[in-house]
């Protein structure tokens, strides 16, 4: 725990002061140019049943699966309507019985560039935004992927595209609605088979499903403080399910549903500084586990360009 507590703190320690705002791939604010957010975020997710296919059950020789992560985050506004986003997580996992060993590393880069196509005020509905997004997520580490549940990450490079549409009232009550779909390369393990989804391959090369996925939020959102509630599903688009009394496979459909809320206000008496906690709860999923997912950060942000007080 304090070399987790150590690596986020190092992680802030890099940036100055900064601001309170949403600024994620998946909602309706975009950062103003110049701006640059950045920010450290702690997440502890962990279960101890989940579901193998359809079938919830637990296991003895994993007990509870705790997957701990420290991500570095920052959003630059490149113009009024394009930001730039990226992400670098630390990842540790841990099983508490059994004798599968702990993994831990640096996971995947993830870019995205975010695009106002719509931004409207004072609409019959209120202020309305579309926005599109390309993404993409590349692993950095040659971590293995082929030790599924305690891997680091799936190995697979990954694209994207999401759009998003939101709308806020002028007392600050917003709606967000996001979909998105991504297509993933293949993985190559370091053996030459596999058996999946009833399939004996004499290859080292796993072909991965693309997944579609949406997340509907709303909330309040006003001087620098934001609250919401959250939905969330994801399907994989093909893949088999785990073996009966099998490990997961990298490729199998990991499909869920999640509910969720945030939260994020600015620290009193520290200019534009803030922090977030979350909370989400994976209530139905296949080949997942059934996780509490607590998450909390610090933000800030770098304002490059003075604007006149209006």
């Amino acid at each position: 725990m304090v070399q987790r507590v150590l690596t986020l703190v190092l992680f802030l320690a890099l940036f100055g002061p900064g601001a309170a705002r949403g600024q994620t791939i998946d909602d309706g604010v975009m950062m103003p140019k110049g701006d640059l957010f950045v920010g450290g975020f702690y997440t502890h997710d962990s279960w101890s049943e989940y579901w193998e296919g359809e079938l919830k059950r637990d296991n003895g020789n994993i007990g509870t699966l705790t997957t701990e992560t420290n991500t570095w985050f920052a959003n630059y506004g490149l113009t009024r309507r394009i930001n730039i986003i990226g992400s670098l997580p630390y990842v540790w996992t841990d099983a508490s019985q059994g004798v599968l060993h702990s993994m831990q590393g640096v996971q995947d880069l993830v870019l995205a560039g975010k695009f106002s196509l719509v931004d409207r005020a004072s609409t019959p509905i209120g202020d309305v935004k579309a926005i599109a997004v390309g993404f993409a997520g590349i692993p950095l580490t040659d971590y293995t992927p082929d030790f599924q549940p305690l891997s680091i990450g799936l190995g697979s490079r990954r694209f994207g595209a999401r759009f998003i549409f939101n709308a806020q009232t002028s007392p600050g009550w917003f709606a967000n609605g996001s979909t998105a779909y991504t297509w993933r390369s293949d993985v190559t393990l370091d053996r030459p088979y596999y058996f999946t989804d009833n399939q004996f391959f004499m290859t080292s090369d796993v072909d991965m499903s693309n997944l579609y996925d949406y997340v509907a939020s709303a909330g309040y959102m006003k001087h620098d403080r934001m609250f919401a509630f959250e939905l969330s599903q994801q399907w994989t688009l093909g893949g088999g399910d785990i073996r009966r009394q099998d490990m997961p496979f990298v490729s199998n459909r990991m499909d869920f549903t999640r509910v969720g809320g945030m939260a994020m206000v600015p620290i009193p008496k520290i200019e534009s500084f803030a922090v977030r906690a979350s909370y989400d709860y994976t209530v139905h999923g296949r080949n997942v586990g059934q996780a509490h997912t607590f998450t909390v950060g610090l933000l800030y942000r770098f304002r490059f360009i003075e604007r006149s007080a209006k």
